[in-house]
């Protein structure tokens, strides 16, 4: 038998049960694992990511992780690195900064930082932006059933996962898609993140969806990932504010909130992180 502390953290949300689940699987000194094994409990586990939590290979890390989707690995993603860095910290992790952890990840080296009951990444930069390939933005709009004339922008907002970035005039518009999964499925590897703005009163500043199907998960409840990469875009186009909250999940009955702020010309995005489950995982093969 090999046992494991397991945990599983919602990231995103003050509400119970209204964010992203991850599952946190504790190795301790356990390197032995093999890539198809960790697929395979990723696939299990039937979440949007579950994460490995590793000794750390690079000197200025607390700890490594490694990030699987139901389909394959990811050098980066936000709600995981969140809530495995609050089941570190639960599991008696003690960073060498008491107000800033350090995670390494295939993206490199990313920052957290604790404030009160939330925390917060430092964005990572991005690897590709700049409008898609005429051929490409068309088929996106196919299959989300768009015509040209409903977008305001379309930009990569790539920083690890392979966001597309999409633009619409408001966020009924968000709201409302109906998307076809398997056009977006058949993207080739691209993920289409979507955004468009609340009015006066609404419950966010912006409404946020998250479409990527090729990494089984039709639809993401609440991604950090892409809205770091939205926001990236967009405040630097001077399209939205440097700090606001943006809403996830609504149209799959969420409740997630993403707080977004540029501070020292730095990106931080955050939000709350409670761990719901508690126990060990057998991972014998």
């Amino acid at each position: 038998m090999s046992t494991h502390a397991f945990t599983q953290v919602d990231v995103f949300s003050t509400r119970p049960f209204g964010g992203n689940p991850v599952a946190v699987v504790h190795l301790a000194d356990d390197d032995t694992l093999s890539d198809e094994h960790m697929a395979a409990v990723a696939r299990w586990t039937n979440l949007s990511e579950t994460t490995f939590l590793l000794p750390p290979t690079d000197p200025g890390a607390d700890y490594r992780l490694r990030i699987f989707t139901p389909g394959g690995e990811l050098p980066f993603a936000g709600h995981p690195t969140l809530g495995s860095a609050r089941a570190w910290l639960e599991a008696g992790g003690a960073p060498a900064d008491p107000e800033l952890l350090v995670q390494e990840c295939g993206a490199g080296l990313v920052r957290v930082r604790r404030a009160q009951d939330t925390l917060a990444f430092a964005a990572p930069p991005l690897v590709r932006s700049g409008p898609p390939a005429d051929e490409l933005r068309t088929r996106v709009l196919r299959a989300l059933g768009l015509a040209d004339t409903d977008v305001l922008a379309m930009s990569w907002v790539d920083n690890g996962p392979h966001w597309l970035g999409v633009l619409l005039p408001d966020a009924q518009t968000v709201l409302d898609l109906r998307p076809d999964f398997a056009a977006v499925a058949a993207l080739g590897g691209t993920e289409v993140g979507v955004i468009g703005r609340h009015g006066p009163g609404g419950p966010a500043d912006v409404e946020v969806r998250a479409f990527c199907p090729d990494l089984g998960i039709p639809e993401d409840p609440v991604t950090g990932s892409l809205n770091a990469g939205l926001a990236m875009w967009l405040t630097g186009e001077g399209l939205l504010p440097p700090a606001y909250v943006a809403a996830q999940g609504t149209a799959l009955g969420r409740h997630g909130r993403v707080q977004v702020a540029t501070e020292g010309g730095e990106l931080w995005v955050g939000g709350a992180a409670q761990v719901r489950v508690s126990g060990t995982i057998d991972l014998s093969a």
